[in-house]
């Protein structure tokens, strides 16, 4: 059985965050862990409110993770705060984490932030450098790169830029773009474009989350990093097609669209 960790916060909703990771660990056949680095009080209208985990506690958790049961891949989501990454970030370097899949979440779908502002430079400096793969979306490719995200043109000059931090495949998505869904990814030397139609639906609660653990899960299986990501992408894409409403506001994707209609 392979084994993906999830390195995230938790979302009592259940649509994005750890629980998201999980169901989309268990939807692609992979045994999911995990270690929370925040609790959230979060619904489909919003976060109303956030308690971050003690950053030496998040450490034990990996250990207590990588200790005993390992992992063949892990993903990072909500990390909050520079202490707690700063922390995540050596847990991966003592663990030798390498197929590390890094979802930089910044702000909810709600608009909701979800890492603090003076954390910015140390998920650029700590865990960037140590992603295998990253997967910003455009207001994240643009806080990374340092200039607006918001056509094709720049997608690919952010790729590179985000590159040029230490990441080894970058995935900016297009989800945001006005017509298409399309993602770009860059391997330092080549980019490859993954179209895909804009599903119009409003329920897109975890889609980062799910994009990225799907990856983590995918190369936890031995897929390729591109075949991995374009096999991600159909995944979430399905998803968002099945996508159902729970709450009054925008409701989760469909982990298990592959098992069962939604009802």
């Amino acid at each position: 059985m392979r084994k993906a960790l999830t390195i995230a916060g938790s979302d009592s909703g259940a649509g994005a965050g750890i629980q998201a990771d999980l169901k989309t660990f268990a939807a692609l056949g992979v045994y999911g862990t995990s270690a929370i680095t925040a609790l959230t009080a979060q619904n489909t209208v919003g976060v109303q409110a956030v308690f971050p985990v003690a950053p030496e506690f998040v450490g034990q958790q990996i250990d207590s993770v990588m200790s005993d049961i390992g992992a063949d891949a892990a993903k990072t989501g909500m990390l909050f705060s520079a202490e707690i990454i700063e922390v995540v970030a050596a847990r991966v370097r003592h663990w030798n984490i390498e197929k590390l899949v890094v979802d930089p979440v910044m702000v909810a779908k709600s608009g909701d932030r979800l890492l603090q502002e003076e954390a910015i430079d140390a998920l650029k400096r700590e865990i960037i450098p140590l992603a295998y793969v990253i997967t910003p979306n455009l207001g994240e490719a643009s806080v990374l790169a340092g200039f607006e995200v918001s056509d094709r043109h720049t997608m690919e000059e952010a790729a590179r830029a985000i590159h040029a931090l230490g990441a080894k495949f970058v995935v900016v998505k297009g989800g945001h773009l006005p017509d298409r869904a399309d993602d770009v990814v860059y391997d330092g030397s080549a980019f490859h474009w993954l179209p895909a139609e804009h599903i119009d639906t409003p329920h897109t609660h975890g889609t980062g989350c799910t994009f990225s653990a799907a990856i983590a899960a995918l190369l936890a299986k031995g897929y390729a990093p591109l075949e991995a990501i374009a096999r991600a992408k159909d995944y979430l894409t399905a998803a968002l097609r099945t996508a159902y409403a729970v709450g009054k506001g925008h409701g989760p994707v469909h982990h298990f669209h592959a098992y069962y209609p939604p009802s």
